[in-house]
């Protein structure tokens, strides 16, 4: 039992170091568990330079505004969560894109300490494995959109009919405020909710010029 539980700490890692292949095409934990259940999901791997920039700036700008300046935590945001939670406060997401896809890839849903404690360092070592590019691009691949929608191409074609690479500002945003629900945040039918943040988040992503380096510099 000693030796599996090592040998299930230890394999992220070497996936993580498998991953930085550019032809291999990581799954979800998600999708795993879809093929299980014999669901099956929808997913068509394209590369990055395949998805739209819309796409990415409005992902970046909702989801991690420091993703090119931190390291795969950032520690700043996790300071003042950690602190509004001891002060008794409803706190907030901190999750940055790589801990969002070490979750993904190797985890599991839901909110626990457990899985917090694991997360972080597999973030970390993905921040400092992969380059920020390679991180983005299996990020938009892995995302869930919808039931049995992953990936940016799935879902552009899913929710607006058109490939990844052509989605408007406007599509952009709205997939990028679905992300943290998308079961109940369904990007090709928004209420008003949904289109307000994503009115801000397209704003957000029009003026994301200093932000996005690491991946358009």
């Amino acid at each position: 039992m000693v030796l599996l539980a090592l040998a299930l700490l230890v394999a992220p890692y070497l996936l993580i170091l498998l991953y930085t292949l550019p032809v291999i095409h990581p799954v979800s934990t998600l999708m795993l568990a879809d093929l299980a259940l014999f669901r099956g999901y929808e997913r068509q791997w394209v590369s990055l330079d395949d998805i739209s920039p819309n796409l990415v700036q409005s992902v970046m700008m909702s989801e991690d505004g420091q993703f090119c300046r931190h390291g795969g935590v950032d520690w700043g945001e996790m300071k003042v969560v950690v602190e509004e939670a001891l002060d008794g406060e409803t706190t907030r997401g901190a999750s940055t894109i790589p801990m969002q896809t070490a979750k993904n890839l190797f985890l599991w849903n839901g909110r626990s300490f457990v899985r917090k404690a694991l997360e972080l360092p597999l973030a970390m070592a993905a921040d400092f494995v992969w380059l920020k590019r390679r991180t983005m691009e299996i990020y938009l691949n892995v995302a869930e959109w919808g039931p049995g929608i992953y990936g940016a191409e799935a879902a552009a074609q899913y929710h607006f009919g058109v490939s990844a690479s052509d989605l408007t500002r406007r599509q952009a945003a709205l997939l990028a405020v679905a992300l943290p629900n998308p079961i109940t945040r369904v990007a090709g039918k928004p209420g008003n909710g949904m289109q307000r943040l994503a009115r801000v988040v397209e704003r957000r992503a029009r003026n994301s010029g200093e932000y996005i380096t690491c991946i358009y510099g």
